[in-house]
C-alpha cells in the first residue's frame, strides 16, 4: 500500500487562468483523500484569485520544503516573498518571470523526488524566453533538465491517445524535422510509456503520414516513401506498429479505435482530431520523464483570466491521470520485480493480441 502521492502544481502564468484552475480544483475536499497537493508560488497570487472566485475560505498551510507538507490540506511553497502586482488578461514580462520560477522549482523538486508528480498550470511562450529559460515550452525544458535522450508530448483522454514527432514547429520547417532516427526514437518512447505508464502489455500504434493522402505513393512528397515506411518497417522489429495512414481518412473512420496511440508529424495533425474527438477532458503527458508530469490541454485563456469563468476540468483530469500514471508505474515495478508476475503477464498479453490478429483477419 503506497502513501498518498506529494504532487507538486506549478501556477503557470499568473495573469492567466492557472490559479483559477488550481483554487477550483483544491476547493474540492475530496481530491485531498487521494493527494497532497504543493503549489509552488505564492499564498499572495492565491489570495488574490480566491477573492475573485468567491470563495475566500480555501484553507492552505505555508510550508518551506515538500516533505513538510501536511496531508488533507492545500499547501504553498512560496517561490517568492516580492510584491508583485497581478494583472488577469494582459501578456506581459512579469507573468512569464513568475511562472518561469514557478516552473523551475516545481520541476527541480520532481528531480530530486521531493514530490511524486507534478501538475503544471499554463503559461504563455511569448513571455518565457530569456536567457536563462530559452524553451519553447515545458517539454524542452523538462526533456533538458532531466538530462534524457528523448521525451514525447502524448496527448491522452478516455478513449485514446496522440503522440508528436514534432511539437512546437513552424509549418514551413516541418518536413526537414521528420527523419526516421527521430521516428524511431518517438515510438521507442511510445511503446515503454504505453507498457509502464498505462499497463498496455502489447500495445498497438499507428502511425499518420506526412503529406495529403499519406504521400500517394510517392507522387505528393517523398517523407512516406523514403523516411517513415523504413522506420515503420524497422520498428516491427521490435512493437507493434502500422501506417502509415492518411490521417484525414484515419480519424474520419474511426481507426484510432482500434489502436492503443496514434503517431502523428506535426502538432495540428495530431491534435486537432484529439481535441475534437476526445470524450473527455484532454490531459498533456510528458511521456519518457524519469518522473511523472501533466497539464491541461489549453492555454493561458487571457480572455477570461480573472472573470471567473475558467472550466477547470481539464487540469482536474490532469490531477487524476498523473494520480493514475504514478499508481501504473509502482504496479509496473512491483510486477516486473516478481518474475511469477511477470511470466503471467506475458501470456495474458500473448493471448489477447492473438485474439485480436483473429479478429483482424476475420475483418479481411
Amino acid at each position: 500500500m503506497h502513501q498518498k502521492p506529494v504532487i507538486g502544481i506549478s501556477t503557470g502564468d499568473i495573469n492567466g487562468i492557472g490559479p483559477e484552475l488550481i483554487i477550483r480544483t483544491f476547493t474540492d475536499a475530496r481530491i485531498l483523500d487521494m493527494c497532497t497537493p504543493v503549489i509552488f508560488g505564492s499564498h499572495k497570487v492565491i489570495n488574490f484569485y480566491r477573492r475573485i472566485s468567491g470563495d475566500p475560505n480555501i484553507n492552505y498551510q505555508i510550508i518551506r520544503d515538500p516533505s513538510k507538507a501536511a496531508v488533507r490540506q492545500l499547501n504553498i511553497l512560496n517561490c517568492w516573498e516580492e510584491e508583485v502586482t497581478i494583472t488577469p488578461g494582459q501578456l506581459n514580462e512579469t507573468g512569464g518571470k513568475y511562472a518561469v520560477r514557478s516552473l523551475v522549482a516545481a520541476a527541480q523538486a520532481l528531480r530530486e523526488n521531493k514530490i511524486q508528480g507534478l501538475v503544471t498550470a499554463p503559461l504563455h511562450k511569448n513571455n518565457t524566453q530569456s536567457a536563462e529559460f530559452n524553451f519553447t515550452g515545458h517539454t524542452p525544458y523538462l526533456k533538458s533538465l532531466f538530462e534524457v535522450n528523448d521525451v514525447l508530448m502524448l496527448m491522452v483522454a478516455e478513449n485514446f491517445r496522440v503522440g508528436l514527432v514534432t511539437e512546437h514547429v513552424p509549418v514551413s520547417e516541418i518536413a526537414k524535422h521528420i527523419t526516421r532516427d527521430r521516428i524511431l526514437s518517438k515510438l521507442g518512447v511510445l511503446n515503454h510509456s504505453l507498457i509502464r505508464d498505462f499497463g498496455i502489455d502489447r500495445p498497438r500504434i499507428a502511425v499518420l503520414g506526412l503529406n495529403p493522402h499519406a504521400g500517394d505513393e510517392g507522387l505528393i512528397g517523398r517523407e512516406e516513401e523514403d523516411i517513415i515506411k523504413p522506420a515503420i518497417k524497422e520498428a516491427k522489429n521490435n512493437y507493434i506498429v502500422m501506417g502509415p495512414f492518411s490521417a484525414d481518412a484515419f480519424f474520419a473512420r474511426g481507426q484510432h479505435d482500434n489502436f492503443d496511440a496514434v503517431l502523428a508529424m506535426y502538432h495540428d495533425q495530431g491534435l486537432i482530431p484529439f481535441k475534437s474527438l476526445a470524450l473527455t477532458p484532454g490531459v498533456n503527458f510528458t511521456a519518457g520523464l524519469p518522473g511523472v508530469r501533466t497539464s491541461p490541454d489549453h492555454g493561458t485563456a487571457f480572455d477570461i483570466a480573472g472573470k471567473n469563468a475558467a472550466d477547470h476540468s481539464s487540469f482536474l483530469t490532469s490531477v487524476y491521470k498523473c494520480l493514475d500514471i504514478i499508481e501504473k508505474r509502482n504496479f509496473y515495478r512491483e510486477n516486473h520485480k516478481n518474475p511469477l508476475k511477470k511470466i503471467t503477464s506475458v501470456i495474458l498479453a500473448n493471448a489477447v493480441d492473438e485474439k485480436i490478429e483473429e479478429n483482424g483477419e476475420a475483418e479481411k
